[in-house]
């Protein structure tokens, strides 16, 4: 490239019909001007686009990390969402296991309460025909009682009197010892003689 220096060290020949120096020489520092302008403006532009060319290359050493960075956030996301996934099933599996040890325990523990309640029936059905079959013997023995056995011939003459005395009481029935003792004062009174 043509330097404006070289510009305005040019020299022509002279012919006979040449140009006139003057014009020739103020054009040539017109184009030289301008030639040491578009030079410093080439020379600016240059170095700015160096340093955009500098930042460019800086904004894709920027971007390739943020896509790397975007990349492994996309991995990272996407363990996280199967560690998620793996950790919500063992936690379902957990309770579903957790849920059919509750029911069996429940099971267990209902046919155990079964068991002692078929137990404590049978207890109660053995307890309760023992008990009635003591008051059974217990009031047949009470029946085969006479109040001629409990009383001698003079007490029995005393409660019959007492007793026909109280003009309220029922007839005596001799047989069953407890309409004899339903005499009370006369019997006690009796018994302690």
């Amino acid at each position: 490239m043509i330097t404006s220096e070289e510009i305005q060290k040019k020299d022509f020949t002279r012919g006979v019909r040449g140009y006139k120096e003057e014009e020739v020489d103020r054009f040539l520092d017109i184009v030289s001007s301008d030639i040491d302008g578009l030079i410093r403006e080439n020379a600016a532009l240059k170095e700015s686009l160096k340093t955009y060319s500098q930042e460019l290359e800086r904004y894709r050493g920027s971007e390739r990390a943020i896509m790397g960075t975007l990349e492994a956030a996309k991995a990272l996301m996407a363990d996280i969402s199967a560690s998620a996934e793996k950790r919500a099933d063992i936690v379902l599996k957990n309770a579903e296991l957790d849920a059919e040890r509750i029911r069996r325990e429940a099971r267990e523990s209902v046919e155990h309460m079964t068991e002692e309640a078929v137990a404590l029936s049978r207890r109660w059905e053995l307890f309760s025909a023992r008990f009635r079959n003591l008051i059974e013997t217990e009031l047949a023995r009470f029946d085969s009682f006479s109040t001629a056995a409990l009383f001698d011939d003079k007490q029995q003459k005393k409660l019959t009197e007492n007793h026909a005395a109280n003009s309220d009481a029922k007839p005596l029935d001799k047989s069953n010892p407890l309409s004899m003792m339903s005499l009370d004062k006369t019997f006690v009174a009796t018994r302690k003689v």
